[in-house]
């Protein structure tokens, strides 16, 4: 005997596997979040202000082997 399915389950189902495939390739071309984004800049930022801490100020100072 056939199997009994329900045409208004069957239609919901199809069109959120639609929905979700076009969600999917959005995500794809879109990339990532704006929080992503955030977070990105804000390590980007801390990252040269570490940097920048531990520069060397060159202004007057001589190099210790005494060349230059």
């Amino acid at each position: 005997m056939a199997e009994i399915v329900n045409l208004r389950q069957a239609r919901k189902r199809r069109d959120r596997q639609v929905r979700e495939a076009a969600a999917d390739e959005n995500r794809a071309r879109h990339g990532r979040t704006k929080q992503d984004k955030t977070r990105a800049t804000s390590e980007q930022a801390t990252e040269q202000a570490r940097l920048d801490a531990h520069r060397l100020d060159r202004n007057g100072v001589q190099p210790l082997d005494g060349s230059s």
